[in-house]
């Protein structure tokens, strides 16, 4: 560890599912430091939140965070290192992208091999802990408004609803009017 950073005692890692078809920022990690009793009403799994509601609890997580890092691993990484070893990179950027040093960083997830802090996996953690649902939400937040963006880059593809993954919508877009620069060519390849 640093000796130049203060040490918080315990902070949260969790990350966003990367869109499988598509390049940009493909795989989004955040860590979050919460104050102890911090209450944030509807914080739960981004997965089972509305896109509305994550973007509302994303700002007030924001608000009331000690402090919070959102951090990204490229394609190209994914590609290089696989998708686990990218995400245990991009959590390390989040991590080591905080002012402070974590005693203890909560993992979402079964394993923590790759993360270069003292850490402890935990299964289901964007369900069971509160930090945990705050990462995990700021970092599928910031997925989203990346995948809105490249739908304003390239209309047609319907990126601001299906985000990117191989869904019928966006298999017909690609039928329909060919890979744009954003695609990967690796998971389109598989498509035929």
């Amino acid at each position: 560890m640093n000796s130049g950073r203060l040490k918080t005692r315990y902070m949260t890692a969790a990350s966003a599912a990367y869109a499988e078809w598509t390049r940009p920022d493909a795989k989004v990690d955040a860590a979050v430091v919460l104050p102890r009793r911090a209450v944030i009403e509807g914080l739960n799994d981004s997965k089972k939140l509305s896109e509305k509601r994550r973007e509302e609890l994303f700002d007030e997580i924001c608000e009331k965070a000690l402090e919070y890092n959102i951090a990204f691993a490229s394609v190209e990484e994914i590609e290089e290192l696989n998708i686990l070893n990218a995400t245990f990179l991009a959590m390390n950027r989040a991590i080591s992208g905080l002012d402070t040093t974590p005693e203890l960083a909560l993992i979402d997830g079964n394993q923590t091999r790759g993360i270069d802090f003292p850490c402890r996996s935990v299964v289901g953690g964007d369900g069971k802990c509160a930090d945990i649902a705050a990462a995990s939400i700021l970092a599928k937040v910031s997925r989203d408004r990346v995948m809105r963006e490249m739908d304003r880059l390239y209309p047609g593809y319907g990126f601001a609803v299906h985000k990117g993954y191989g869904t019928k919508q966006h298999y017909a877009a690609i039928r329909e009017l060919g890979a744009t620069p954003i695609h990967r060519m690796s998971f389109l390849r598989k498509m035929h």
